[in-house]
């Protein structure tokens, strides 16, 4: 088989970039196991919040934002976000409020000031010593991740991309301006070699011959769980500014997660018995509440360059090797730009977006 650029990788990366590519170039996805995203996109929290990550990740975030709200017309038949709000708290004695309210000073991001009662009015269960003030995101939203994989990976294919699933790569090599990929179904040429292979784009990489950048799978837990209260679906994702936890409510449940960030390999991830009482030690000690019952958990990989900003463009040594990794817990959220900005750069043109593609380049580990 032959192609103009394989992508490794159909989780959310790989997917929304093949669906711009897919129009201008022949485009195949390798995907590793029987169905794409079943690691990290399938495991996400699946909210939009532009504060999440950073100031240097927001503006992918925030150019992401016409994409959610308004998308192509036969892009998703159903809604790719909903309404959900996002209310920054912090612990007695921290400062942690004043530090990202001064992080987006001057930024598209607008969060206002909640004093006390506006905290017990946004998230009734939250404890005395949490209520003290607050910051409020009313943009944060849900994202219905399901539907916004389904609908590139459907696009792509109906623009003209190949998916080829149980097909890892086992080795590549570049011939003359070409990658020779040898693939479990067999062997590929291609003129670009994408590398959208999440918390194993390392490994893909040495099996390409080109160095690794240092990108290390961090494992996060949620926790799904029953608690001694009637819980509003209504109420906003409440987030403790400090990194130490968030929580939002679903479907009558609370999604609880500890925001850990556990070096780990690249595997297929499970919650360990620690880090889910750490969730519920977490939740309980910031609110009135206590935790009835797991109802389920899990693990997921947040893959993470070493300075925590994503990597997208061609390695400087390797030609043809597109680097288009370490989205960190923001690949989502970013999505839509982000693969229309690794798109353009992929084709050699300008991206529309208003957000400079050096910032993500990979020369900047070389």
């Amino acid at each position: 088989m032959t192609a103009d650029i394989v992508i490794v990788g159909a989780g959310i990366a790989g997917a929304s970039l093949a669906w711009h590519l897919a129009p201008h170039q022949r485009v195949v996805m390798l995907e590793s196991e029987s169905q794409p995203g079943v690691h990290s996109t399938g495991r996400s929290a699946a909210f939009y919040a532009e504060t999440y990550g950073g100031p240097m990740v927001q503006p992918l975030t925030t150019a992401s934002k016409s994409f959610f709200l308004t998308p192509p017309a036969d892009f998703s038949r159903v809604p790719l976000v909903g309404p959900r709000g996002a209310l920054h708290v912090a612990g007695p004695g921290s400062a942690a409020l004043a530090a990202l309210k001064q992080q987006f000073a001057g930024s598209d991001v607008s969060v206002t000031h909640e004093d006390r009662a506006d905290v017990a009015r946004h998230m009734p269960i939250l404890a005395e010593t949490w209520r003290s003030a607050g910051l409020w995101d009313a943009e944060c939203r849900d994202i219905d991740v399901a539907a916004l994989h389904s609908a590139y990976l459907t696009g792509a294919r109906r623009r003209g991309a190949t998916l080829l699933t149980d097909s890892e790569l086992m080795a590549a090599r570049r011939d003359g301006t070409r990658w020779i990929v040898d693939t479990r179904t067999g062997p590929l040429e291609t003129n670009i070699l994408v590398n959208a292979a999440g918390a194993w784009a390392d490994e893909v990489a040495r099996r390409a011959g080109v160095p690794p950048i240092g990108i290390i799978p961090q494992r996060r837990t949620m926790v799904v769980a029953a608690i001694d209260a009637v819980v509003d679906n209504k109420w906003p994702l409440t987030v403790d500014a400090d990194g130490a936890l968030y929580f939002k409510p679903d479907a009558g449940h609370m999604w609880i997660s500890p925001h850990d960030e556990i070096p780990d390999i690249a595997r297929d991830a499970r919650p360990e018995e620690l880090d889910v009482a750490t969730a519920i030690h977490r939740f309980e000690q910031a609110t009135t509440a206590r935790v009835t019952r797991v109802v389920r958990s899990w693990a997921g990989l947040r893959s993470f360059a070493p300075d925590r900003l994503p990597v997208y463009g061609v390695d400087p040594q390797n030609p043809g090797f597109f680097w288009c990794a370490g989205q960190g817990g923001f690949g989502i959220q970013t999505a839509p730009a982000a693969a229309e900005m690794a798109a353009a750069g992929v084709l050699g043109q300008s991206a529309r977006i208003p957000v400079d593609p050096a910032l993500y380049a990979p020369d900047r580990f070389r």
